[in-house]
């Protein structure tokens, strides 16, 4: 998580040069509502939202995560 203002325009300088001319593959399992308090700033996660959902496909992956279940150190 980027929890600075200085990566967190650096990342938007990323998607925002990327927009309509490259594709980015982008991992996360926080929510959108939350990335203003990652992002350090409401409008700036909001414009990164709207650049990569424009033109992008959001997947969902829902059920069990197979890492937890396979853990090594999982509880008995």
């Amino acid at each position: 998580m980027c929890r600075d203002r200085e990566g967190s325009q650096l990342l938007f300088r990323v998607i925002a040069d990327s927009y309509e001319s490259r594709s980015l593959v982008i991992t996360t399992n926080l929510e959108f509502s939350k990335w203003g308090s990652v992002f350090t700033d409401d409008q700036m996660a909001a414009a990164m939202i709207d650049r990569l959902a424009h033109h992008g496909h959001l997947l969902l992956f829902e059920g069990e995560s197979y890492r937890m279940k396979h853990a090594l150190m999982k509880q008995r």
